[in-house]
């Protein structure tokens, strides 16, 4: 079963683990993950510049090892991002920041592949959000 999955939540939210905790049960259970898709205050999940409490989970950490060992589609809405002040580096010089903070294998894209993820997949699963 093809599976895409939607983040809304911050990082520190426990449905941002919980959505880790799924995804990989869904390739555990060998299935494919055909797009990973952060939106809303779930793009923070991609920021490389969220510092987690010792006594806490690094979920942005865990998220970011995930997407990199399984090789998967990892993309943060760019509207969203920005809104938040997550940047790549070619958004960074665009808009004349100081720092990027999003890096690979996190790309910016836009809302339309969130659309195409859902049209490919069996099943459209997202976590957190109003």
């Amino acid at each position: 079963m093809k599976f895409a999955i939607a983040v809304f939540s911050p990082a520190h939210a426990p449905s941002s683990r919980r959505a880790l905790l799924f995804a990989q049960a869904v390739l555990a259970g060998g299935h494919e993950i055909v797009r990973l898709f952060f939106y809303q205050d779930g793009v923070h999940n991609a920021s490389s510049n969220v510092v987690t409490p010792q006594d806490e989970l690094d979920v942005p950490a865990q998220w970011r090892t995930f997407v990199s060992e399984q090789q998967l589609d990892g993309v943060v809405c760019i509207a969203a991002a920005l809104r938040r002040g997550v940047l790549n580096a070619e958004e960074a010089q665009r808009y004349q920041r100081q720092a990027a903070n999003l890096s690979a294998p996190w790309e910016l894209s836009g809302l339309g592949q969130l659309h195409e993820a859902a049209q490919t997949a069996d099943r459209l699963v997202c976590f957190g959000g109003d």
